[in-house]
């Protein structure tokens, strides 16, 4: 219940980010059409939005069995051989996740420490940028290990979260 409001917020979150970067960019462009005040801003918030968004959307994505998969494969193997192809991209991805959460962990914890602070049109500190990479490749290692453990319960698109978001 708890996992499943997780991820919920994420993918509420990506969405939200996604649609105040387009009111943002909208506003941006017609203000600056109409010879209004152009906020420079704008354009920060976005570079910073969109890569957040993306962050956010993947493990949700994953959770809900959405995520990017070669249908090709599909096709060419039995049932048997693609559970067990899954089962071992389930295993890489949660290695590799795990490795950029511990990376992205080392790099925010480098940049707080060395007092780096992001100079544009906003001033904040770097580490602030890096918070969502070991929360979300943390997030994605976990949802890898649940479908290690799971396998079943992810075999067709949209089975993980979509029945209890429906019921």
């Amino acid at each position: 219940m708890l996992y499943r409001l997780l991820m919920q917020a994420c993918g509420l979150l990506a969405a939200a980010l996604l649609g105040g970067m387009v009111l943002l960019v909208s506003f941006d462009v017609i203000a600056r059409n109409l010879g209004l005040l152009s906020l420079p801003w704008i354009v920060e918030v976005t570079e910073y939005s969109l890569p957040l968004a993306t962050f956010l959307a993947a493990p949700w994505l994953m959770y809900r069995n959405e995520h990017v998969r070669l249908d090709v494969l599909g096709n060419l193997l039995g049932a048997g051989n693609l559970r067990r192809l899954d089962r071992i991209a389930s295993g890489v991805g949660a290695v590799v996740s795990a490795v950029a959460a511990w990376y992205g962990l080392a790099a925010l914890l480098d940049s707080r420490a060395a007092g780096s602070v992001v100079i544009k049109s906003l001033v904040f500190p770097e580490w602030w940028l890096l918070v969502p990479l070991p929360v979300c490749f943390a997030l994605l290692a976990v949802e890898c290990v649940r479908r290690l453990r799971h396998p079943a319960s992810h075999d067709v698109p949209a089975v993980a979260g979509l029945e209890e978001e429906r019921g």
